[in-house]
């Protein structure tokens, strides 16, 4: 049976040991592929792999659990222990990530007085709960069971947010409660204010670092407060950060391969290391999560991270970089790499069906009556869109009518004609109509989540409750009386290509074509406005023709041998080119 303890060192078997570590995460990869990242992580030198478990990607409904498929980490875990490689898991309900709602489930917002990473007895009981059903599946891979599982974390850059030990004790106790019987740790920033307020000193639980630059003088401040507070224990950067996450909009942000190889030599002198992240993968669905920056700051589908692996997972200029770096510190033996991946290009499609939203709105969803409208969480959605719609009355001009509350970007429609888009600065600004049918008006108000903030004190901003919160007004009245369509879009086999198509507005499109064999793709667009995409009902992402990137990656196993079908959901009224090549669409936009 494996030992493992932490004392002035991480002590395996009765042996130091340094961790060199990776950051791979199971929720962005398909699980064909967690064999191919595993091995070239093992390839690179690393001894071990971390991986973040997301709240909200295993109970994405109240009391309804999934640990299969793509959502099975125990399998995950498993592949890295029969390569010989040690495991560093997050369970933490919180765990920023760049992930929608930093992985917290968007139902906890129903409750109108909810307060996440907090002591609010909801919350815990919402935690009690979600370990009662995680538990089981992970406590068989911890090393006291013989798993490869050596640590495990409670919170995340708690620090960062607030400084409430109960909060920090309760989640360490409920982790205890359902068989965390694994050593513990806390990561927060590397200076002494958040180090103060995020750790556990009288816990036993060790506090580890995050950073990705000055390493000596954080990696120092870390040892400073080890030392002051008579904390035994190694020191461990467990973010070592490499790269950096994107934004629509944005260039797509890069690090010099050789600088940070130095700054990764300088962490391994000192002690153990988390890179972060080795392999970033694909943001799928609507799990994107958001910044905030004067506004809502929504990062993008890729989670490249300038990572030693690119997103389809091939070798980047830090891969070699840090392999040289790592083989200084301990040998290593690669092993062949198991899972045939090859890249392709069809070229263009040519579109099949298309039909407008409006048109297909009965077969996806049906709609919720309500005086005033009502917030996403409130009618038991999560992610994706959702439409208003309100018959106004007979024929006038209004000098004004306004969105009160609403996140995050909406479209209004009169009559299924646009007569405005409002995101940002623009949101709730007025907006005046002209409603033009002699008896029967019809206001439509498509309102998109462009995904949670994941991280900061706006994590907990009316900002995370998606849809109208407040109401529209026409003139200086609420108008009430309304039908609400919810629009995850989980059900796009449901769209009726049968109904007609009117362009400017939103509308799907089909793109059907054949494969003799499925190997890896990007699907590029060109001239498309916004919206998502989907390959044989699977949700790939959001697109945006504000860039950097108008392309979304395809794993060959989302493809089928013959018949395949694409869709797009596009809600400007654009369209463009489509076509599946072998190499991506970057189209940097200009530095602000």
């Amino acid at each position: 049976m494996t030992t493992f303890a932490i004392h002035d060192d991480f002590i395996l078997d009765g042996q130091p040991i340094k961790l060199i570590s990776g950051a791979l995460h199971y929720f962005r990869i398909v699980p064909e592929y967690w064999q191919d990242r595993l091995e070239k992580l093992k390839n690179m030198g690393c001894n071990c792999v971390e991986t973040y478990i997301p709240w909200n990607y295993h109970e994405p409904k109240k009391g309804q659990f999934d640990f299969t498929g793509r959502k099975d980490v125990a399998r995950f875990v498993r592949l890295a222990q029969a390569l010989g490689l040690w495991v560093i898991l997050r369970p933490t309900p919180y765990i920023c990530a760049e992930w929608e709602f930093g992985g917290l489930p968007a139902w906890l917002l129903a409750d109108d007085s909810m307060r996440v990473r907090s002591t609010y007895q909801p919350y815990l009981d919402a935690i009690d709960a979600y370990y009662a059903e995680l538990f089981p599946v992970i406590r068989p891979l911890f090393f006291t069971h013989g798993g490869p599982v050596l640590m495990c974390q409670i919170e995340n850059e708690y620090g960062s947010f607030g400084n409430d030990k109960n909060y920090l004790k309760a989640v360490k106790r409920l982790m205890e409660k359902h068989g965390c019987d694994v050593p513990m740790f806390t990561s927060d920033g590397g200076w002494r204010e958040v180090l103060d307020a995020g750790t556990l000193l009288n816990e036993g639980v060790l506090p580890t670092a995050n950073f990705g630059s000055r390493t000596d003088e954080q990696i120092g401040a870390l040892r400073q407060f080890m030392n002051d507070n008579q904390i035994q224990g190694p020191l461990m950067c467990m973010e070592f950060w490499i790269g950096w996450f994107n934004n629509w909009g944005s260039p797509l942000k890069t690090r010099d391969a050789q600088e940070a190889a130095g700054e990764l030599e300088a962490m391994l002198k000192q002690g153990s290391v988390n890179i972060y992240m080795f392999h970033g993968g694909t943001n799928p669905e609507f799990y994107n999560g958001c910044s905030y920056h004067n506004g809502m700051d929504p990062q993008i589908t890729s989670y490249d991270y300038a990572a030693p692996l690119t997103e389809w997972g091939t070798e980047a200029d830090k891969y070699a970089a840090f392999r040289e770096v790592i083989a200084k510190f301990h040998a290593f033996t690669p092993v062949p790499l198991s899972t045939p991946i090859q890249f392709q290009g069809i070229g263009e499609l040519t579109c099949t069906n298309q039909v407008s939203l409006f048109n297909t709105l009965s077969t996806l969803t049906q709609p919720i009556a309500a005086d005033i409208p009502q917030p996403m969480e409130k009618l038991g959605q999560s992610y994706g869109y959702i439409l208003y719609r309100a018959h106004v009355g007979k024929a006038r001009e209004l000098a004004k009518a306004k969105l009160a509350d609403c996140d995050d970007r909406a479209q209004i429609f009169v009559n299924q004609k646009l007569v405005a888009t409002q995101y940002k600065e623009t949101m709730g600004s007025n907006i005046p109509l002209t409603l033009d049918h002699p008896e029967d008006n019809v206001i439509d108000i498509l309102v998109e989540n462009l995904g949670r903030i994941n991280y900061g004190a706006s994590l907990v901003s009316p900002h995370q409750r998606k849809g109208i919160k407040g109401g529209f007004m026409l003139d200086l009245h609420f108008h009430t009386g309304w039908q609400q369509y919810c629009l995850e879009l989980n059900n796009v086999e449901q769209v009726d290509f049968t109904q007609d198509y009117q362009s400017g507005v939103p509308a799907f499109y089909e793109y059907a074509f054949e494969l003799d064999e499925p190997a890896d793709m990007f699907l590029n667009l060109k001239g498309w406005g916004k919206g998502c995409a989907f390959i044989n009902g699977e949700n790939l992402g959001r697109f945006w023709d504000i860039g950097p990137t108008h392309y979304l990656y395809i794993p060959a196993p989302l493809f089928k041998k013959g018949k395949n079908t694409v869709i797009l959901f596009e809600t400007e009224g654009r369209t463009g080119s489509v076509s599946l090549d072998d190499h991506p669409f970057i189209d940097q936009p200009a530095a602000a």
